[in-house]
C-alpha cells in the first residue's frame, strides 16, 4: 500500500515573524522606530534585560516607547492566515489592564475589608494576583498606582496591629507546614488570610528601589510590620514572602533607619536563621538582613542578645553550610561575614568563645569556603586574640586546631594576602604560649617570642 506524500510545509510570510524570537507573533506591537515586534518578545529586550534602544533599527527608544502601539491590521491578518492554512489559531489578547482598572480593584478591596467582608476581600485580592501573573506589563502597571502599592502594606500592617499584643509561636516553623499548602496566592479564602495574600502580591510585584522608598516614607512602621510577620508568621511561605520583601526594603532604607532597627526585628531576623524547618534560601535571605544589619548602629549587639553567635555557629556545623553543594557554601559565607560583624563587638566575641564548637568552626570556616569567608573568618579570629586573648581561650585554639589552620594559611599561600597578613599577626603574638605543643614547636620556631 502506497503512503500518501507528507504534506508540505507551509511557509510563513517574514512580516508575520517576530525580529527576536522568530516565531509568529501573538500580540504585534510596533514601536516608534516602525518596527513590528511581538509583545512578550519587546517587554523582555527592554525591561528585563535593560536594553534602551530597537532591536532592529538600533534607535534610541523614547519615553511613549514604553506602551507600544498595539498593531490590530496584523494581528488579524495572522489570524486569518492561521485559519486559512489549518495552522493553530492565536487568540485575540486581552486588553492591556490600565491604571485606572487597577485603581478601581483597590478602592473596591478598600471598602470590602473595611467592612469586614473578607470572602470579598480575597476576592479581590486574587484578582489583583491574577492581573500580575498575566505578564510583565501588567505587574509593572500595578506597581506604578501608588494606591495598590499601599494598600497591600496596609494588611500586612493591619495583622502585625493585631499580633502585637500576642505571644510568638512556639515552634512556628514546623506549624507551617501543616498550613503551607496554599499556593503563592490562595485558591481559596480559608486556604490563608488576607495578610499573607498580599504579602505574597508584594513579593510578586518585584517592587523597585523607588517603589519601596515611596512606600517606607508612607509607612514608616512598615518594616516593623514584617518583624511581626517574623514574630509570628501564619504560614511557612508568609514568613519566607516577608523575609524577602525585609530584604529589598533594608536596601532601599538610608543608614540612619537602618541604626535604629527595633530589637523585634533583629529578634525576629535571628530566630529565621535558627529555624533548620524553613528552606535553605530563606535562611540565606535571613544571613543577608543579618549582615546588613550589623554595621549599623548597637544592631550587633541586639542580635548577640537574641543569639545570633549561636545560631550561626550551629549553621556552619550542619551538612547543609560549608558542604560541597553551591548554595550550602554561600550559606556559609554569609555565616562567617555576620560572625565576623558580631566580633566587632566585645559581646558576639565572649559568645562566640564560650560555645564548645565556636572558635573551631569558624576556623575551619577559614580555610573551606570562598575567599570572601577566609577573610571574615580570619578577621574574627583576629578580633578574638586581640581582644580576648586570655589562657583559657588560647589554649583552646591550640587545642582545637586554630593555631595549625593559622599556619597551613601562612604556609599555603592561596588565602589573599590580607588574611596571610593577620594569621601571622596572631601567631606572632601569642608564639610564646603556642610553641609549648610539641606538634607545633618546630613550625613557630620561626616567629620570636
Amino acid at each position: 500500500m502506497e503512503r500518501s506524500p507528507a504534506p508540505a510545509p507551509v511557509e510563513v510570510p517574514k512580516f508575520f515573524v517576530c525580529p527576536i524570537s522568530l516565531e509568529v507573533m501573538r500580540d504585534p506591537v510596533t514601536l516608534s522606530s516602525g518596527i513590528t515586534y511581538d509583545r512578550d518578545s519587546i517587554e523582555r529586550w527592554v525591561f528585563t534585560d535593560g536594553h534602551g534602544d530597537c532591536p532592529v533599527t538600533k534607535l534610541p527608544l523614547g519615553a511613549y516607547d514604553l506602551e507600544p502601539t498595539p498593531n490590530h491590521t496584523l494581528r488579524r491578518l495572522i489570524q486569518s492566515w492561521c485559519a486559512a492554512h489549518a495552522v493553530e489559531r492565536f487568540p485575540t489578547p486581552r486588553p492591556p489592564v490600565d491604571a485606572d482598572r487597577v485603581a478601581a480593584i483597590v478602592d473596591g478591596a478598600k471598602k470590602k475589608g473595611g467592612g469586614g467582608q473578607q470572602q470579598e476581600l480575597m476576592a479581590a485580592l486574587r484578582e489583583l494576583a491574577d492581573i500580575i501573573g498575566e505578564s510583565d506589563r501588567n505587574r509593572r502597571c500595578v506597581e506604578g498606582v501608588p494606591e495598590a502599592v499601599e494598600f497591600l502594606v496596609s494588611i500586612v500592617k493591619k495583622h502585625a496591629a493585631s499580633t502585637s499584643s500576642s505571644k510568638p509561636l512556639v515552634g512556628c516553623g514546623s506549624q507551617s507546614q501543616e498550613v503551607s499548602t496554599c499556593s503563592g496566592v490562595p485558591d481559596s479564602p480559608k486556604a490563608c488570610s488576607p495578610e499573607e495574600a498580599a504579602l505574597s502580591i508584594l513579593h510578586s510585584l518585584k517592587l523597585s528601589e523607588a517603589s519601596l522608598k515611596r512606600a517606607l516614607e508612607s509607612s514608616d512602621d512598615f518594616v516593623d510590620a514584617l518583624a511581626s510577620v517574623l514574630r509570628c508568621w501564619p504560614s511557612y511561605r508568609a514568613g519566607t514572602y516577608a523575609m524577602h520583601l525585609l530584604k529589598a526594603s533594608l536596601s532601599a532604607m538610608q543608614p540612619s533607619r537602618l541604626s535604629s532597627a527595633s530589637a523585634e526585628l533583629v529578634e525576629g531576623v535571628v530566630r529565621v536563621v535558627a529555624d533548620r524547618t524553613l528552606s535553605p534560601k530563606a535562611i540565606k535571605v535571613a544571613l543577608h538582613v543579618v549582615c546588613q544589619l550589623c554595621p549599623w548602629g548597637r544592631n550587633r549587639i541586639k542580635a548577640v542578645e537574641a543569639g545570633a553567635v549561636a545560631a550561626l555557629v550551629e549553621l556552619l556545623l550542619s551538612d547543609g553550610c560549608g558542604g560541597s553543594s553551591n548554595g550550602g557554601k554561600r550559606a556559609g559565607e554569609f555565616a562567617a561575614v555576620a560572625i565576623d560583624h558580631l566580633c566587632g563587638c566585645a559581646e558576639g566575641r565572649l559568645e562566640l568563645v564560650a560555645h564548645p564548637a565556636g572558635l573551631a568552626v569558624v576556623a575551619r570556616a577559614a580555610t573551606r569556603l570562598s575567599p570572601t569567608a577566609t577573610e571574615s573568618a580570619v578577621r574574627a579570629l583576629h578580633a578574638v586574640a586581640r581582644h580576648s586573648a586570655t589562657p583559657a581561650v588560647l589554649q583552646e585554639m591550640l587545642a582545637v586546631g586554630v593555631v595549625a589552620r593559622l599556619l597551613y594559611l601562612v604556609q599555603a599561600g592561596a588565602a589573599g594576602e590580607r588574611p596571610r597578613e593577620r594569621a601571622r599577626e596572631m601567631l606572632k603574638m601569642h608564639a610564646r604560649v603556642w610553641r609549648g605543643s610539641p606538634c607545633l614547636a618546630s613550625h613557630l620556631a620561626s616567629y620570636p617570642c
